[in-house]
């Protein structure tokens, strides 16, 4: 029997100062195995494609897409997927916090028989704070989905092609891959990993990216947000009708003895307000998240492709 391809897919931006060790590593880690090793280049604006272009000159495994502009963090991986041609597909980031050394751990479980394997953070060598803030965001939205989401899983991993073929159905143009993967219910086989801190270049992550991240996996996999907004609504509104009516019934009582200040009219207008703001801003991730669907855009636009 013919021996099966491996796909490699590492997205990029502006990571020139880790693009070799990667390729080495990558090859390292695969030794006779036939492979391709597909970047995706979000129009680094550093060094960063004519170390590509270099590498798919003297190795033809090494294959290249250059987008246009950058088209953010969770299109181009994903389309990166989508272009793979292996009986599985290796997903990976370019800064070496996936360390490329689990992959024979991948393929081992995959020729066992799962169809979906996957790298978790068991501990990281990032700020504590973040793993924390990470940790409670995962949990939540887990207590809170019809899917069983995985903890700290944030792409790393091995999809057979039967998974990448179902993938392409979805035809989604923002998709949220993590929810995706636990939403095609195949038994997943799970590699644990110390996430290492970065040794080159500056995390391309901010507050920002890490926001649309979370609102993406919150508006795509619970409806719990919308349905507390209703709730609350009617709780305080039930509330106010009750105060409102203690008030009442004291002033009829004590007509010329209790007065009524202004402190509670104002803190209550400004609770009420503040969150009323706040469920508005949820509604409307709600309706930004079906905006984006309905708008149908392509996940990227090529500029160039090498060696495919």
């Amino acid at each position: 029997m013919a021996a099966k391809k491996i796909s490699v897919v590492t997205p990029c931006y502006n990571e020139a100062e880790n693009v070799d060790e990667l390729y080495e590593r990558i090859r390292a880690a695969l030794g006779e195995r036939e492979y391709e090793h597909i970047f995706i280049d979000n129009a680094s604006t550093d060094d960063t494609q004519a170390k590509i272009r270099s590498l798919a000159e003297k190795d033809s495994r090494v294959k290249a897409v250059f987008n246009t502009r950058n088209f953010g963090h969770i299109r181009s991986p994903y389309y990166a997927l989508l272009q793979a041609s292996g009986d599985a597909v290796i997903t990976l980031a370019s800064d070496l916090q996936d360390p490329p050394e689990r992959i024979p751990e991948f393929i081992a479980q995959w020729e066992n028989g799962y169809k979906v394997v996957i790298g978790v953070k068991t501990k990281s060598q990032e700020s504590g704070i973040f793993y924390l803030l990470r940790t409670l965001y995962y949990r939540g939205l887990r207590s809170l989905s019809d899917v069983e989401l995985i903890e700290h899983f944030t792409g790393f991993g091995l999809y057979d092609r039967q998974v990448v073929d179902l993938l392409r159905k979805f035809d989604d143009p923002y998709p949220y891959f993590r929810g995706l993967i636990a939403d095609l219910g195949f038994p997943i086989a799970r590699v644990e990993f110390e996430q290492p801190r970065r040794k080159r270049g500056i995390s391309k992550n901010n507050f920002y990216t890490l926001y649309d991240m979370a609102m993406l996996g919150m508006t795509g996999y619970t409806k719990v947000p919308l349905r507390l907004a209703a709730m609350f609504g009617f709780f305080s509104a039930a509330v106010s009708f009750l105060i409102g009516l203690i008030y009442l019934l004291y002033k009829l009582i004590f007509w010329f003895n209790f007065t009524l200040g202004s402190a509670p009219i104002v803190i209550g207008l400004f609770f009420l307000g503040s969150v009323q703001l706040f469920f508005l801003g949820i509604v409307g991730e709600y309706i930004g998240a079906i905006y984006t669907q309905v708008m149908r855009r392509p996940l990227v636009i090529e500029k160039e492709r090498i060696n495919f």
